[in-house]
């Protein structure tokens, strides 16, 4: 195509959508100069820590693709990518995870698993919360409240407790929420429960699960499972059966048990749409003139 003898390339000024990753902190920049627009976003916090027996909750999930309500933006941005939780050691619980910030959307991190040892031994409330530990006495213990209705917007699931499996010589324990389903309760004397499964988004072009919650970590046997997204496989009560840490920038929760994980970190994911930035290159007058006609030209 003839630029009008100018030297350059010659560019469609209407360019595809721009998807920007953040797995750590930084600044959004709107584009170009500043202009203001809709943006696409997925924002997922830090997991919880898994407890001495608990699964951690999965970071809080909170996005607008696709078809949700997108984000009007102008200007520049601080991007916070939370902090998976730290392990917990008894008697205390795993940490909270830490929570992911863009603009006005906070997801909040995910709730460390409990403890044996902890008073009480429950799962910590957050985004999505963390499991039960397991607990002699023939003490029911539960998992904690995640960011669900009538919270608004909500970002995740309950966790779960050890399902009454509190007598006898072995105790399991309850997994942590993920952000598709609450955390599973013990099964039985030998079964911890496992995580909550997370959610797919395919944002960046497939799909991938985020925010699943870590599996409950289950006393001289094999723990529960973590749910898909980043989660955390129980350990056992064997000191070598170590729990599986939540997988970084997906907001995973750790699995429970002895010894104990960290939380997997968060994740910021900010598209913008086909069309809203200008590409360089130089431009004839006629393409100039036909594509603000067509108003697909942004100055």
């Amino acid at each position: 195509m003839s630029n009008g003898g100018i030297i350059g390339p010659v560019n469609d000024p209407t360019p595809a959508a721009k998807t920007t990753i953040f797995t750590a902190s930084g600044t959004f920049d709107t584009s170009p100069a500043n202009t203001p627009g809709q943006v696409d976003y997925l924002v997922v916090a830090g997991g919880g820590g898994g407890g001495q027996g608990g699964g951690g909750g999965a970071g809080g999930y909170r996005t607008s693709f696709p078809g949700g309500t997108k984000l009007t933006v102008s200007g520049s941005y601080p991007v916070t990518v939370g902090a998976g939780g730290a392990a917990g050691s008894s008697p205390t619980n795993g940490s909270n995870g830490v929570s992911s910030i863009f603009s006005t959307i906070t997801s909040a991190g995910g709730g460390g698993g409990g403890s044996q040892g902890a008073s009480p031994r429950c799962g910590n409330p957050g985004g999505s919360a963390g499991g039960g530990a397991a607990s002699g006495g023939n003490v029911t213990t539960y998992g904690g409240t995640g960011n669900t209705p009538p919270v608004s917007p909500s970002q995740g699931n309950n966790g779960a407790g050890n399902g009454g499996y509190a007598s006898g010589p072995i105790y399991q324990s309850g997994g942590g929420g993920g952000a598709g389903a609450a955390g599973q309760a013990a099964q039985s004397a030998f079964v911890s429960g496992a995580g909550g499964v997370g959610l797919a988004n395919s944002i960046t072009g497939s799909p991938v699960f985020y925010a699943g919650g870590g599996g409950g970590g289950g006393d001289g046997n094999p723990g529960g499972t973590g749910g898909a997204g980043g989660d955390g496989g129980g350990g056992t009560g064997n000191p070598s059966g170590a729990s599986t840490a939540g997988t970084a920038n997906t907001g995973g929760g750790a699995g429970g048990g002895w010894p104990t994980a960290a939380g997997g970190s968060g994740i910021v994911i900010i598209q913008e749409p086909a069309g809203t930035r200008a590409a360089s290159g130089v431009w004839s007058l006629s393409d100039q003139y036909n594509y603000k006609k067509a108003g697909n030209w942004t100055s």
